[in-house]
């Protein structure tokens, strides 16, 4: 439901800008969800690939990396996950999770296409704080916002992260 929620936002968000093209906002989604029941930390994040193509080979409409389709490149997952190291992490009570992606795909089209990441980690201890940098493009355009969403438990929080404020820490 929340996850509903999210991405009516970022829709929402997305169809009050007026540029037909390019990608109008310089936005990111992460949504955190922990669920103490299940010992599962779940992190989703949604990149334009333009901005990833910019920040991996220099060139937005590139397409030497081919993210999920057949001819997929043999180095496009340690490519991002090189570039997603430098500008995003997620620590889990205080220790930083190390990050594998679980898989990924495509959505939209045109300039609109986004990269969804998914990452899926264990986490059996009870979840006492989180914290979470999200940098992603900020070395690239200064008024990135990368928008985050973490749900612990059924409850939820939500934060605006940039290029001055890349980092937040919740404890439960």
């Amino acid at each position: 439901m929340m996850a509903l929620r999210a991405l009516f936002f970022y829709i929402s968000v997305l169809m009050l800008s007026t540029s037909a093209t390019a990608h109008p906002l310089r936005l990111s989604l992460c949504e955190i969800e922990y669920s103490q029941k299940k010992q599962l930390l779940s992190i989703n994040l949604k990149l334009f690939l333009t901005d990833v193509n910019e920040a991996l080979v220099f060139d937005p409409y590139s397409k030497e990396l081919a993210f999920c389709k057949p001819n997929e490149s043999t180095k496009a997952n340690q490519m991002l996950m090189d570039y997603v190291n430098q500008f995003f992490y997620v620590k889990a009570n205080g220790k930083i999770l190390d990050l594998k992606i679980k898989r990924k795909r495509l959505s939209g089209e045109g300039e609109n296409t986004a990269l969804w990441v998914y990452f899926e980690l264990r986490q059996a201890a009870p979840l006492t704080s989180i914290e979470i940098k999200n940098a992603v493009f900020t070395d690239l355009f200064f008024d990135q916002n990368n928008i985050v969403y973490v749900h612990v438990n059924g409850k939820s929080k939500s934060m605006m992260l940039n290029k001055k404020t890349p980092v937040h820490k919740l404890k439960f």
